[in-house]
């Protein structure tokens, strides 16, 4: 039984190099169809395809960013959103790299590039917005607390609103939500996904979500090692939340995996991700 010792050790430093080396790089387009009888007949077949998360830093250079940008103008989205943390803010003294700018300007989605902020977003100071300038510049339009409609050239039209940030920003859902018309198509961005308890009594379509990172490690039997404020009871993926309303509208959210990690440089069974929705008239 002298193996076990050795072997175990094997084991660890193949998993080590695989989580650190491998996942991370390893991204996925995940698809999905959102059938609604609110979505206008100009928008069935519309494709919104989220990013979030990026984390830029020195684990995950502007390179792998650079890489991003062709992959999700390779699958031609009509939308393109952000739901937050474009750097990594870990770092004392972390500043925005202008240099990210070029690279969000070659995005493109005819109908609309649309961002939020995320917790890291922030730099170091609560006061500070280091990525929405540089998101700005780069042709995103960046919602705080606000509401935009999106019309095609027939008239129809849907609304995507944008809440700041729960754990560092000033969300403001009941300013932001409480006029949106009934018998409209609504998309709701926020960063942080369990924001989503609170936000049911609103007519909400799909709020698309990140913060989360699916755990960014999963375990068999143990599942998802590391959770986040704001991010625990929702993880990843598509959840249909029982809504406050008297109608029978349902509230789904999205909860993105990112693209990046943070604290710990590591992913296993958590791929980094990039969403595909098809929006579908349904009668």
């Amino acid at each position: 039984m002298s193996w076990i010792g050795p072997a175990l050790v094997i084991i660890v430093l193949i998993f080590l190099y695989y989580a650190y080396a491998v996942e991370p790089r390893r991204r996925v387009v995940t698809r999905h169809e959102i059938r609604s009888p609110f979505v206008p007949a100009g928008f069935d077949g519309v494709r919104i395809v989220q990013v979030s998360d990026t984390h830029i830093s020195p684990f995950h250079p502007l390179r792998e960013f650079e890489s991003l940008v062709d992959l999700v103008n390779g699958l031609s989205p009509d939308i393109l959103v952000f739901t937050g943390d474009l750097y990594d803010a870990r770092r004392k003294g972390w500043e925005g790299d202008p240099s990210v700018v070029p690279h969000l300007s070659r995005m493109e989605a005819p109908l609309g590039k649309f961002a939020v902020y995320g917790n890291h977003d922030f730099g170091i100071s609560r006061v500070t917005r280091k990525s929405g300038p540089l998101l700005e510049q780069g042709g995103f339009r960046v919602l705080v607390n606000e509401t935009c409609r999106i019309a095609q050239p027939n008239g129809d039209a849907i609304t995507v609103s944008g809440l700041d940030d729960y754990v560092r920003g000033r969300p403001n859902p009941k300013r932001t939500l409480s006029g949106l018309p009934e018998k409209a198509f609504h998309l709701l961005l926020v960063h942080e996904p369990d924001a989503a308890d609170e936000l049911t009594a609103y007519p909400i379509d799909l709020q698309l979500s990140g913060h989360s990172h699916g755990g960014q490690v999963s375990l068999p039997l143990l599942g998802a090692i590391i959770r986040t404020g704001y991010g625990r009871k929702y993880l990843a993926g598509s959840y249909e939340i029982a809504s406050r309303r008297r109608d029978s509208r349902p509230y789904r959210l999205y909860v993105h995996r990112g693209l990046g990690t943070t604290r710990l440089r590591l992913r296993f069974g958590v791929k980094p991700e990039i969403a595909v929705f098809t929006l579908r008239r349904e009668p």
